[in-house]
């Protein structure tokens, strides 16, 4: 109890800059804990698809009965639902839905990250303006008063120094959380890319044995 008075008087002593700094850091763990939810409820990629697909040799039927139990917003099964759909159309025809989804996909997980990168430069801008407000006001006592009252300077000293400290530390989180939820987008597109080649391979080769048949 006595840490948490502690950080609510150097809280107080950063003055008002420390209010968009916090909705800055509350806004920016909104964020990050809002991508956490998306990529492990609807981008995670379970084993049974991922073996399946991987074999070549699945039947269509398999991969619908494991895509039927996957949430309508799962990025994966958005994805692959259209290359389904499109299998029995020409290969470059369904190659194309299937980009143009993927496309809507890295769109939708992109989603809010540019706030992220935002708060990455403007918190430590934040923050700098903090500390110009706290040593303006100590040199004003300074100016005012000699060094009659050090503690008013003490107090304007503290208020820039905790307003820097306070803003460089949401822009660090910040800048990890968009460089880790960045690399995720990327690895998940790559794999989405990679198993919708696979997709697109069988149906080159279901549509080359239909060939041979008619033939």
């Amino acid at each position: 109890m006595e840490h948490l008075n502690q950080a609510w008087i150097m809280l107080k002593l950063g003055g008002i800059i420390i209010l968009p700094l916090s909705l800055l850091g509350v806004i920016a763990l909104a964020i990050m804990l809002e991508k956490a939810f998306v990529y492990w409820r609807f981008a995670r990629l379970s084993n049974d698809l991922l073996n399946l697909i991987e074999t070549y040799g699945f039947k269509w039927e398999d991969l619908e009965k494991i895509l039927s139990g996957l949430d309508q917003r799962h990025y994966y099964k958005r994805f692959f639902e259209v290359v389904i759909s499109n299998r029995h159309q020409p290969s470059w025809w369904t190659e194309s839905r299937a980009a143009d989804e993927a496309q809507l996909i890295e769109s939708s997980l992109a989603r809010r990250l540019w706030a992220l990168e935002t708060i990455v430069t403007a918190a430590p801008l934040l923050g700098l303006v903090g500390t110009v407000i706290g040593m303006m006001r100590a040199f004003q006592v300074i100016g005012s008063e000699g060094i009659v009252n050090p503690t008013a300077v003490t107090g304007g000293v503290a208020e820039a120094l905790i307003a820097t400290v306070i803003g460089l530390i949401i822009a660090l989180v910040a800048l990890f959380g968009f460089n880790y939820f960045s690399r995720l987008q990327s690895q998940t597109m790559d794999e989405m890319e990679r198993l919708g080649t696979r997709l697109i391979d069988h149906i080159r080769l279901d549509q080359k044995e239909d060939i041979h048949e008619i033939a």
